[in-house]
This record gives C-alpha cells, structure tokens and sequence, in this order.
C-alpha cells in the first residue's frame, strides 16, 4: 500500500511520519525537495497548481490530507481531492480544524468545512480528523518565567502534536472501520494558559487580541493567519474550546497525553 502524505515539511506531518510504523511504502509531496525528509519515497508537486499532482498521486492507495492555513486553502484541497479521483485513491484522511463548521466563530474553520464537505460528497473512501490547540503551540510563549497569551481565562482540550500524528497513524493503517468518521481529538483535560502556566512553574501574561496581532506579524507571521489566529483567540476566550471528547480514547484504547506530560518532555522549550 502506498501512502501519500501531503504537508510532510509541517508539524503535523512531520510527527505523523516518525509514527508510521515503517516509511517503505510511503511518499511525500513537496514544493521543495530541498526540504523532503530523508528516507521516503519523495513527489515534487504543489496542491495549488493541479497540473503538478498526477505523477505524486499516481499508484497511491491512501493519502494524509494537510492542507496549509490561508484563504485559498479550499482550492488546494480541491485539487487534491481531485487528483485522488484520478489517481483511483482509496481513502483520503484529512486534517481539518477544530469546530470546522459554517457558523464556526473563525474563516479558518468556515474554510475547513467546505473542504470537509466536498471530501465527503467526493466518492472516496474519507475520513476526518478536527484536532484541538497544540500543545506545541506554547513553544515560544515563554520569556523570563511567564506564559504569554491571548486565549485569556478560556479553557481548551489542549492535545499533544505526537497523539495527533499516532491517531492518524492508527486511521491509517487501517481505514475501514473509519470510513465516514469525523473524529474531534483532545487532550484527558481542558485547561486555561494560566493553569497551564502554574504547572510549568511559570507566572501568567494574558495578551490582548491587537498586541497579539501585531507580535505575530513582527515575527513574520503573513496577516491573515495573524488575523485569524486572533479570531481563534477571541472564540477560546469565550469558552468556545472548553471540552473534551473520547474520541482518542474511542480509537486508540487510551487517553491522550496529559499536559504534564508534554511538559516534562519539552522543558527545555518551556522554561523560558
């Protein structure tokens, strides 16, 4: 079985690859083969220009779909879709977001319904994966012994990167039972920054929503995922991401990583 895996220079697709169990029958798309992650079976091609992607998707029987944050997002996972059709593609599983939905409080999640929509309305095989807050998104919030965030008091299902990818790469191996599933993965808990930052030994910095706007911009951020991460922060800041789920547990037989966990494993990332 050849597995496609779009995304691969990313987070997401990056843990996902360390937890296949073997990268024999695997293939990675690239913009970049520069970039390509070693060892892997590598297709240069561009999910937004269509007329790159049949060679990349040619022999495949299962595809990772991650398609980049942004407006045309939808574009690109069309054309992926599409060349899957082609390519007589088996089953798609595709990340989307969190609370994807058309009356989701973000674009980023109004965006990832339609792409989720038309994968179901597809033909193919298909399943979905909507993740809560990396954990991995505190990296770099940490400086001289505080937490900074714009998320304010709000709670939210935090979930580690690596149960993400080890999720996907459960779905993976074996897609038939998840045929039509649209699984929302948390962390055990749901938790605020602040008591995030009380378990690493750090003091608290709620930012506010244009501080943080601009904070990421200047560090090269493009502004509409600046913006809409703001619109994320503003929508857990209300208690939007404030639950949990089972269904990790469902899927993989446990619960997902604990915060402490996570934090115990990254300290040196998180110490300031």
């Amino acid at each position: 079985m050849t597995l496609l895996i779009t995304g691969a220079t990313g987070t997401v697709s990056g843990a996902l690859l360390h937890a296949l169990p073997g990268t024999d029958d695997v293939r990675v798309l690239v913009r970049d083969p520069a970039r390509a992650p070693r060892g892997v079976d590598v297709a240069v091609g561009d999910l937004h220009r269509p007329e790159t992607l049949e060679d990349a998707f040619k022999g495949v029987e299962t595809v990772w779909l991650l398609t980049a944050m942004g407006p045309d997002a939808p574009h690109a996972g069309s054309n992926a879709v599409w060349a899957a059709r082609e390519a007589g593609v088996r089953h798609v599983v595709r990340m989307s977001a969190i609370g994807a939905g058309h009356d989701a409080p973000t674009r980023n999640g109004r965006l990832h319904v339609l792409s989720d929509i038309e994968l179901a309305a597809s033909g193919l095989s298909w399943t979905v994966i909507r993740p809560a807050f990396f954990m991995q998104n505190l990296f770099g919030s940490v400086n001289a012994g505080t937490l900074y965030g714009p998320t304010g008091e709000g709670r939210m299902g935090l979930i580690d990167v690596r149960d993400i990818a080890a999720f996907a790469a459960r779905v993976l191996a074996d897609a038939r039972p998840h045929h039509g599933r649209t699984y929302t993965i948390t962390g055990p808990e749901s938790i605020s920054l602040r008591e995030a930052a009380a378990r690493i030994g750090a003091g608290y910095q709620p930012v506010g929503p244009e501080d943080a706007r601009q904070a990421m911009i200047q560090a090269g951020l493009p502004e509409w995922d600046a913006a809409v991460n703001v619109e994320y922060a503003r929508a857990y800041a209300s208690g939007w991401g404030d639950y949990t789920t089972g269904d990790f547990a469902e899927v993989m037989g446990h619960q997902a990583r604990a915060f402490e966990a996570f934090a115990a494993d990254h300290a040196d990332r998180l110490g300031g």
